[in-house]
């Protein structure tokens, strides 16, 4: 079936229904209504789409780290989610990207290629084609991150991998946990600095799960300082200590290496100078 057949294009929830709704999509030549038509191998699928959203623009500063013709990448701090909810908000950082475009005469789209967490802070890459979403996010390897985070108490290990399945918890519409039935999903960590009653360690996803590394310290019994959701100790932060702080990818159009890096925040920071 068509739907099945672009599933290797990697194309988000989002851009999907624009395409089904607003767009075009052929089958060697002949316009096509039903996702579920069936295809065989050799024929030729064209998708067909504009890069004009319907995001209410907002007026919400951004912190941007670097700007070209391909690419954003912003800087997010606490508090904002990344796209706009079945019930309307205008207060993310896709609408607030949108308002960057609209002051400044910016025709283009807003693809951010990953999510972080509403009070994750740190680096976000906005893609201004869906092409460029595409070549960036085809596979999870396309961009390598790493994190800071503050977690409770002190680790056995100074570094190591933590290869534990994710799943939703049941009864839950919010919150993940470790389980057998779950996705799997990798997370490798190094320990930077021990203090008393926590530790600040270096982290890099090799899966993208939703909360994973919440979840795999939690797990551990090193939940984050400051995530209430998952029993991490709400003394010295009030919110998750968790920050997007290098993120590293090849440029789209160009090739180019390009790294950027995130200031630490300083409700973070404050705690990492003891």
């Amino acid at each position: 079936m068509v739907k099945d057949a672009v599933k290797v294009l990697h194309l988000s929830g989002g851009l999907w229904k624009r395409i089904k709704w607003n767009g075009r999509v052929t089958v060697n030549g002949e316009e096509v209504h039903n996702a579920r038509r069936r295809v065989a191998k050799g024929d030729r699928i064209v998708l067909t789409w504009s890069e004009e959203n319907d995001i209410v623009p907002s007026d919400i500063p951004l912190s941007i780290t670097y700007e070209d013709e391909a690419l954003l990448v912003v800087n997010k701090g606490p508090g904002m989610i990344i796209h706009p909810t079945a019930r309307g908000a205008h207060d993310t950082l896709v609408n607030a990207v949108a308002g960057y475009y609209a002051q400044r005469r910016i025709e283009a789209g807003i693809h951010p290629i990953y999510r972080l967490d509403r009070n994750t802070t740190g680096l976000v890459v906005v893609a201004k084609s869906a092409k460029g979403q595409y070549d960036l996010s085809k596979s999870h390897d396309q961009i390598y991150r790493e994190y800071l985070a503050l977690v409770s108490g002190h680790m056995d290990e100074k570094a190591g991998r933590i290869d534990r399945p994710i799943g939703r918890r049941d009864g839950s519409i919010v919150e993940w946990m470790v389980r057998e039935d779950g996705k799997r999903a990798i997370t490798d960590y190094e320990v930077l600095g021990e203090y008393e009653g926590y530790s600040l360690l270096k982290i890099h996803l090799l899966t993208g799960r939703t909360h994973q590394i919440r979840v795999h310290f939690a797990s551990l019994g090193h939940p984050l300082l400051g995530d209430d959701l998952y029993g991490g100790p709400l003394g010295l932060m009030t919110r998750q200590a968790l920050h997007a702080y290098t993120v590293r990818f090849a440029h789209p159009v160009t090739g180019r290496e390009m790294r950027f890096t995130a200031p630490v925040p300083e409700d973070m920071r404050k705690w990492m100078e003891k």
